[in-house]
């Protein structure tokens, strides 16, 4: 079981699942990672995609900042699945990561609004560590 010390809650027994998700990503999924979190360029931090961490696979993550970032497609509307992005979420935060949501139509029609806001956690969260 992955444990505080074991590479920030990594799960290798997801690991299979992981790929195929990254193999499979959402359009958004995919814009994001490559115009925003792609090769250390949201502020020169190293985002990882479809991450296994605990028994969740995150959408993207940041082991530095502690930081999950989801984007929730349609699918995420009905009550079901908003009661197990809820449970994720909180499974995540007692963890010790912060988890920023945006939907689909967020990245796919206001990319630069996302991007923005991503940075502008990133700064908060710098300079209160200083």
């Amino acid at each position: 079981m992955p444990g505080k010390h074991n590479n920030l809650h990594y799960n290798k027994h997801l690991q299979p699942y992981a790929n195929k998700l990254r193999k499979e990503m959402t359009k958004a999924e995919a814009c994001l990672w490559k115009y925003v979190l792609r090769a250390g360029t949201m502020k020169g931090y190293q985002f990882r995609r479809q991450r296994p961490v605990l028994k969740y696979i995150a959408d993207f993550m940041c082991k530095e900042l502690m930081l999950v970032i989801e984007v929730d497609g349609i699918t995420h509307q009905s009550e079901e699945v908003a009661v197990k992005d809820e449970i994720k979420q909180k499974a995540l935060e007692e963890a010790g990561f912060t988890v920023l949501r945006f939907t689909d139509d967020d990245v796919l029609n206001h990319i630069d609004a996302v991007s923005n806001s991503i940075e502008d956690w990133i700064e908060k969260k710098v300079s209160s560590q200083k």
